[in-house]
């Protein structure tokens, strides 16, 4: 019989398990050396951070730019506001109820004091080529500029690039992702943190689905009233795309399904096969609630505070970098990263904790995404109708 290997998630959890059950006995002399992987892997990170912004966001810039003209900015432009829409209803709704949650003496400085525990044997310097905001500014520059001239050469290289890292992310990066996660905790439960951290991981993840719940109801809701038909309705037939997406962890995986209700809940047939194949692409509602949460949770688990004028560019950029996530587990996240350092300051401990803590949730934000698309549908054909009578 054919071994099959474990998906993402599951090799996260067991991650988290070994790291917490090995942190007990483990000799310092060998989690040190899982420290110095750590170390090595978190600086190989911040090289590659400002790479997975350019080779991403510029071609994903410029095939917006190009195609299908009206259709395709329109639902570019819904796709945007409703990740926006999910990333300000996620922060507004948190920030009243995180603080009490979290800084009632769990996990406040958890994070930094396991930096401090373990120390790794050697480091290897690994400067970046740019920081990240040069990153982002280079990425949108010659993003617009290559999707309003008529030029190919630069736009094919831009595209091999982007395979290029494509390939880091999917056979570097990702499979390392769980040793990586194992030595943060691995480190946190040899300062005795991990306890309270967990706990407060749990709460989150169960406040998170209730918000993406709520999330998805406010989307048909506005969904019913531009094209005046019941919210729940359309929503409940949206159900099976949202199932599918639980087991397959996919938005692409999905597309058949999403589709196939998306024209159950009267979506013209060529705008839905136009609007789901695109929004299982550039539309991260779920996602970006996901990574928002997540940041505000780590933030005050530093004892740091959370600042509305940095969440509201941090919300506005993540939108945009949400478009070039790439078509793999835990894609998402890692497109956002070079936003979470430049607007958040987060570092490698806080990164490595919201990879652990978005991945838990991936199938869920997945399932989010995926449901979402058929509201936008049903707007978009509520739009092209209106414009055609």
């Amino acid at each position: 019989m054919k071994f099959k290997k474990p998906t993402l998630l599951v090799q996260v959890l067991i991650a988290v398990a070994l790291g917490i059950l090995m942190g007990q006995f483990l000799p310092e002399a060998i989690a040190r050396i899982f420290v110095t992987f750590n170390s090595i892997f978190g600086n190989f990170l911040a090289f590659a951070i400002p790479l997975i912004i350019v080779g991403l966001i510029i071609p994903a810039i410029a095939d917006l730019g190009k195609g299908a003209g009206r259709m395709l900015l329109l639902t570019a432009v819904m796709a945007y506001v409703f990740t926006l829409f999910s990333g300000f209803f996620t922060f507004f709704v948190c920030d009243p109820i995180f603080p009490s949650m979290i800084n009632s003496g769990q996990g406040v400085g958890a994070i930094s004091e396991a930096n401090e525990a373990l120390k790794p044997y050697f480091t290897v310097a690994m400067p970046p080529l740019m920081d990240i905001m040069t990153a982002l500014l280079l990425a949108f520059s010659v993003g617009l500029g290559l999707s309003v001239i008529e030029g190919e050469t630069l736009k094919r290289a831009t595209e091999d690039f982007r395979d290029i890292v494509t390939l880091i992310i999917t056979k570097v990066i990702v499979p390392l992702l769980p040793l990586h996660i194992f030595g943060i905790f691995l480190n946190m439960t040899v300062t005795g943190q991990v306890v309270s951290v967990m706990s407060v991981f749990l709460k989150i993840i169960i406040v998170i689905f209730i918000l993406h719940v709520l999330l998805l109801i406010l989307q048909f809701v506005i969904a019913g009233v531009a094209s005046r038909k019941n919210p729940f309705r359309l929503l409940r037939n949206m159900l099976p795309a949202y199932f599918t997406a639980l087991g397959t962890q996919s938005s692409a995986a999905t597309i058949p399904v999403t589709l196939q209700q998306a024209i159950k809940n009267g979506v013209t047939p060529n705008i839905a096969t136009f609007v789901i194949p695109l929004c299982a692409t550039i539309h991260l509602s779920g996602s970006t609630m996901k990574i928002v949460a997540c940041s505000m949770a780590v933030l005050l688990m530093n004892g740091m505070g959370i600042d509305f004028g940095s969440y509201a560019g941090f919300i506005c950029m993540l939108g945009i970098t949400m478009v070039a996530a790439p078509g793999v587990p835990g894609g998402a996240i890692m497109a956002a990263l070079g936003v979470l350092e430049g607007f958040l300051g987060f570092g490698e401990m806080e990164q490595a904790l919201m990879i652990a803590l978005y991945i838990a949730m991936d199938s869920f934000g997945t399932a989010c995404n995926v449901t979402g698309d058929g509201a936008i549908a049903v707007i978009i054909d509520r739009i092209s109708h209106h414009k055609n009578d």
